[in-house]
């Protein structure tokens, strides 16, 4: 191998261990990197001259307007998170389906459908369906691994039920790569893809992993009836029960079509949906009385926290990828993947292996920003639809939030969660979901129309 190559190498390995060792991702990244390219100069084999690109790519992420959605998306979540409404839906939803076994679990799932479609949260929602609901299943008799599973796994359906900042960020990364991949091969009419186009592709698979994960509940109190009984716990008549399931319903429905309809209708970009979603957010706190000067400033201190830190990791990576570039480690990994045997089919599995098995120890964040830019080339260098791609690895990524040992979701269940609820308890819980979240990603892969009729539908 050659030398710049091997440095590309274990550059790559570096970073990974400097992120598990707990250091800050951001600074991991360009600190490592930098050191690298020094010792690639003194060696001869880098040229510090590419970090003359630097400046440029820092103003390119500051100046782009789909990525100012971020913010105002997480905005946007925690101010509805703020104004209850996720309380009332599962106080609601809980009366319509409670009398039914796996009923709360169905009801949990429901709402952490309704909220990723509006909130995208996923710290917010586990920890708010955590503190809510799981006493309730607890205290109905449910087994304690079906209860936490059925939280942790409805809380993450943000990430994959647009509109989601994991698809903008994911959408921003690609849509870069995929240009250049068709300009390298000659062709010079590229059809547009951004955020719009993975909001699009990501419905009819979002929807297909709840429908599993209500079957599995569905499934599971069939199965073993003990483990999920009825429960209602409620004296209002049917009338009463439906009139405040509408009363709680409609607010934020009426949010998402307003931020995702106009989205998908071509009327607004992602960012002005997101800004307008931040206004409806915050006027739904000030109806229900929840628009205080303390909340205002608690919900924008959570605001700035993530997005620094998601911003923070971009500008790292700008200089991972520059480094890890200039050491040849793209072609590298770009000869790699398409001289395997099985071509295509088997390069897609390995990416596929690789960012499951990474989410075990990291974030999506960091995989999109990291090893999206390494691979995406590789796998662009087939004739494959980048709508396609992005949900499948969309959908993969969801699955690090519940797998141990940093699963977020797993993090933030464990805090919420009482002292007879064991860690292994949270582990066995989620397993199952993790299964059907790879079941959905096998049927994406075979049918990939799941992913790309729609936006072809609404966008052309």
């Amino acid at each position: 191998m050659p030398l710049n190559e091997l440095l590309a190498v274990c550059l790559l390995v570096a970073v990974c261990l400097g992120m598990l060792s707990g250091f800050p991702v951001a600074f991991t990244l360009a600190g490592v990197s930098i050191a690298f390219a020094a010792v690639g100069s003194t060696l001869g084999q880098f040229d510090f001259a590419l970090y003359s690109a630097i400046p440029s790519r820092y103003f390119g992420v500051m100046t782009n307007e789909v990525l100012v959605a971020v913010p105002l998306f997480v905005f946007m979540g925690f101010m509805l998170e703020r104004s209850k409404i996720s309380q009332d839906l599962l106080i609601t939803m809980g009366q319509c389906f409670g009398a039914r076994r796996g009923g709360i679990g169905i009801s949990v799932m429901v709402v952490g459908m309704l909220l990723a479609a509006s909130t995208g949260i996923v710290g917010a929602t586990v920890v708010t369906m955590g503190v809510l609901s799981l006493p309730t299943m607890l205290k109905a008799g449910y087994d304690k691994k079906l209860a936490v599973g059925t939280i942790c796994a409805s809380g993450t359906l943000g990430q994959i039920i647009p509109p989601s900042i994991a698809l903008v960020i994911l959408a921003d990364s690609l849509s870069g790569i995929y240009t250049e991949s068709q300009l390298a091969k000659g062709n010079y009419i590229v059809e547009p893809f951004s955020a719009l186009d993975l909001f699009a592709g990501a419905l009819i698979p979002g929807l297909l992993l709840v429908g599993l994960y209500i079957l599995w509940l569905v499934v599971v109190a069939t199965l073993r009836p003990d483990s999920c009984p009825a429960y209602y716990d409620s004296d209002m008549g049917r009338r009463e029960v439906y009139l405040q399931v509408a009363k709680a319903l409609v607010p934020p429905c009426v949010l998402i079509l307003a931020v995702l309809g106009s989205i998908l209708a071509g009327v607004a970009t992602p960012t002005e949906a997101a800004s307008f979603g931040g206004v409806g957010a915050m006027t739904l706190a000030l109806i229900r009385r929840q628009l205080t000067l303390n909340i205002v400033k608690a919900v924008a201190l959570s605001t700035v926290r993530v997005s620094c830190m998601v911003f923070a990791i971009l500008l790292g990576a700008s200089i991972f990828s520059l480094t890890f570039r200039g050491l040849g480690g793209d072609d590298l990994v770009k000869e790699f993947l398409t001289g395997l045997p099985g071509g295509f089919l088997t390069a897609m599995l390995i990416v596929m292996m690789l960012v499951f098995l990474l989410g075990f120890v990291l974030d999506f964040i960091e995989i999109i920003f990291i090893v999206v830019p390494i691979v995406a080339p590789a796998l662009f260098h087939s004739d494959i639809s980048p709508v396609w791609l992005g949900i499948m690895l969309a959908i993969n990524l969801q699955t690090s939030f519940m797998t141990p040992p940093f699963g977020w979701a797993l993090f933030y269940m464990r805090g919420v969660a009482p002292k007879s609820v064991a860690t292994l308890d949270i582990y066995k819980g989620v397993a199952p979901f993790i299964g059907i979240q790879l079941v959905v990603l096998v049927i994406v892969w075979i049918f990939p129309t799941l992913s790309t009729w729609l936006p072809k539908v609404l966008l052309g």
